[in-house]
């Protein structure tokens, strides 16, 4: 083992990965007991809201999920009628999503969640060393 090396817990993508494992398992299991959705629904169903109309093929990138993850997902929200999908206009092979009535008032529940929780991980910095952290993620 060499000394040169940092301690494996020292490296900012171990504690990144730390980090969001801990997030996505405290943040899945509020979006089933809060809200009945699993973590990708409700990615999905943030992404789509945020961001209708949405194309499938962006929806994998928007909500931070493969491709596959993302259309299981979608159908599921299409499904359970929180989510339309229809053709596109400008592209035949292609479908669009848009929340429904439905889809868009659960939106704004997921929205307050991830809100919460949001302020949960980083409510420990200030206002300023929060707009620091944004700076560094944007750069």
């Amino acid at each position: 083992m060499s000394t040169e090396l940092p301690s494996l817990q020292d490296f900012l993508t171990y504690r990144l990965h730390r980090l969001n494992k801990l997030t996505d398992r405290h943040s899945s299991a509020a979006y089933a007991s809060e809200l009945g959705l699993g973590v990708g629904e409700a990615r999905c169903l943030a992404a789509i809201g945020q961001f209708a109309p949405l194309w499938v093929n962006d929806l994998a990138m928007r909500a931070n999920l493969d491709k596959g993850q993302a259309s299981r997902a979608a159908q599921m929200l299409v499904e359970r009628e929180l989510v339309q999908k229809t053709a596109s206009d400008t592209d035949a092979r292609g479908v669009v999503l848009k929340p429904t009535r439905s889809g868009k008032l659960l939106w704004k529940r997921v929205m307050r969640l991830i809100a919460r929780r949001n302020n949960d991980i980083f409510g420990c910095l200030s206002p300023g060393e929060q707009r620091q952290l944004e700076t560094f993620f944007d750069r």
